[in-house]
């Protein structure tokens, strides 16, 4: 079990389901519609810590409608909020989604209007005991402190660093960091059209980082610092239900296994399995592999009343 802090943040995800995605300016029946706790930080905790990992997570909270959502589901998933500053008025930043039957695909609309977590807010956070710290790459400017910060209390703890969009200044954070978590909307967007093209292309701003990239139905590819390169297929479920935070579970998959050690393509093969389990269910419930295993404790990393 591995204490593993994620920098992010959280939002309400309003879900619904139709039997494909509508062109514009139509109507259409809904399926299906229900209301989870969303984001990326907090989705790869939520699977972290069905994966046996003790988990805290360092972002901002609203108390306003949609917030106890949000505060219900990290409990009931024994995730620390005691880093998350709460501003009083607001609404937590919300995703609407659209997910097709026919596909599995989803169309995120996103509003947000709540602060993120600043540097001076991470200063505050006891990094004490801590084995592992995730961020997602968002506010660079901000993000890029909390990483000197890091390197700078603790210079041995691992840091991973999701980079899921292309950001302005965001490829400057690759080189504080020890794995970085590419996108395949990423790689496309910066001009890639497979995973070795985007390593070639940014080793040179991450020379002793883990690269890692996941595509989708084509698997995932990674390479060490030290140049050995591996690949994995990936695992599809027999009918794709919802990829909704697939990417977020990949990543904690990953994650997981490299925590505890396991060999780069190894760990490649456990994030795609677990990704492709997911991809066959809706939410992100029961994505550890059955049998039991330890369950993560949250001792020293309590959760603050909200």
């Amino acid at each position: 079990m591995a204490r593993i802090l994620a920098v992010g943040i959280a939002a309400l995800d309003i879900i619904t389901t139709v039997d494909g995605y509508p062109p514009e300016d139509t109507e259409v029946r809904a399926l299906t519609r229900r209301i989870a706790r969303g984001g990326n930080a907090t989705n790869t905790l939520v699977a972290l810590s069905q994966l046996g990992h003790a988990c805290a997570w360092a972002g901002t909270l609203g108390d306003g409608e949609g917030a106890q959502v949000i505060l219900d589901d990290l409990r009931r998933h024994r995730i620390a909020t005691a880093a998350c500053p709460v501003y009083r008025g607001a609404s937590p930043p919300t995703s609407y989604i659209v997910v097709s039957a026919a596909t599995g695909s989803r169309t995120i609309v996103h509003y947000r209007d709540l602060p993120e977590l600043t540097s001076t807010d991470f200063a505050a956070v006891d990094l004490a005991g801590v084995d592992w710290v995730h961020f997602e790459g968002r506010n660079v400017p901000e993000t890029r402190r909390m990483l000197e910060r890091v390197r700078r209390d603790r210079p041995g703890l691992p840091c991973s660093l999701e980079v899921e969009k292309p950001r302005p200044e965001i490829e400057g954070l690759l080189g504080l960091v020890d794995v970085v978590l590419f996108s395949r909307h990423y790689a496309r967007a910066r001009g890639h059209g497979e995973p070795a093209r985007l390593f070639a292309a940014l080793r040179p701003r991450a020379p002793a980082a883990t690269l890692v990239c996941a595509w989708g139905e084509a698997g995932a590819s990674a390479t060490s610092a030290a140049g050995g390169a591996c690949e994995s297929p990936a695992f599809p479920p027999v009918r794709v239900v919802e990829t909704v935070g697939a990417g977020d579970v990949f990543n904690a998959g990953c994650i997981d296994a490299l925590v505890r050690g396991v060999p780069l393509e190894q760990a490649l093969v456990a994030a795609c399995r677990i990704a492709g389990r997911k991809c066959g269910q809706l939410g992100l419930e029961g994505l550890a592999a059955p049998g039991p295993g330890p369950r993560g404790s949250t001792a020293g990393l309590e959760t603050s009343p909200q």
